[in-house]
């Protein structure tokens, strides 16, 4: 059945991997975004996406966004002002959809924000996930590990053969692809009803930065070292950062990816070495 799914933060990069799923599955999408005449939103019109004006800081913006909808999944964000600006976000988006009467919310936490980890972006959302649960429409939450494709963020890093994290190489740390994320939405919003009020943590695999190292050094052709960042020197640039690598330092998430992966059989789940090869996929490979 083709539903109507309005995607806040569909220019972003979870919102476009759910726009991109939902598509897939055949779904009309009304991408919100706070700048319409953005290149990303004009990409997104190519695509047949209607796109409409919201923004999560003007609340008013947002009712219109919600209304006529069977669904809409929303991110918010404490990295452009702070997590006391990530919960008032969240409280939009709830008293709007409330407001709209929407069928269905599906809100993007992240995974363990529930165990009360004292990571300030972890506890924003957590927050949020109280107030929906309290006040909010039906409602779905979908609670990601760290992205794989946060490794992008410092490509000179990586160029230069180092592979930073503030954990020691043989850690696991539990990761999602983004496409794995969007595809986890697209099948909550299409069987809405076994998902009301559940929270569904999603991971596509657990690797240490030793294995990620040796994959990336031959989807990239070159050495790549892995590097244990300092806490102290995390801590210095960001507290919040701080935290959250001192928690998965020392008891990191805790989804299971076996009863996760059974349970929606459907889903690709990409494994890092899937996903590493993506990168370079057509691309020539560098002369040693």
């Amino acid at each position: 059945m083709s539903l109507h799914v309005a995607v806040l933060g569909a220019t972003g990069g979870q919102g476009g991997a759910v726009v991109d799923a939902l598509l897939e599955g055949g779904h009309a999408v009304r991408a919100v975004a706070r700048d319409p005449g953005s290149l990303r939103a004009r990409a997104l019109r190519e695509r047949g996406v209607e796109v409409v004006r919201g923004d999560l800081g003007e609340p008013s913006s947002l009712g219109g966004a919600l209304e006529g909808v069977d669904a809409a999944f929303a991110v918010t964000t404490p990295f452009e002002f702070g997590p006391e600006a990530e919960v008032e976000q969240g409280l939009a988006v709830v008293r709007a959809a409330v407001r709209t009467g929407l069928p269905h919310l599906v809100f993007s936490s992240v995974a363990s924000a529930d165990r009360r980890t004292g990571v300030p972006h972890f506890e924003s959302k957590r927050r949020i996930e109280e107030v929906l649960a309290q006040e909010g429409p039906p409602w779905t939450v979908v609670a990601p590990t760290y992205f794989f494709e946060n490794l992008l963020g410092d490509p000179q890093a990586l160029r230069s053969g180092w592979l930073e994290f503030p954990i020691p190489p043989d850690r696991p740390l539990q990761q999602v692809a983004r496409r794995d994320l969007g595809a986890l939405v697209a099948a909550v919003v299409a069987d809405r009803d076994r998902h009301l009020g559940r929270r569904v943590e999603a991971a596509s695999d657990a690797p240490t930065p030793a294995r990620m190292a040796a994959v990336l050094e031959r989807a990239l052709g070159r050495p790549v070292e892995p590097v244990q960042v300092p806490l102290s020197l995390v801590r210095q640039g960001s507290a919040d950062m701080g935290a959250m690598w001192d928690f998965l330092s020392r008891e990191g998430y805790a989804v299971d990816i076996g009863a996760l992966h059974r349970a929606y059989p459907d889903i690709a789940w990409t494994s890092f070495e899937a996903w590493a090869e993506g990168l370079t996929a057509g691309a020539p490979r560098p002369a040693r």
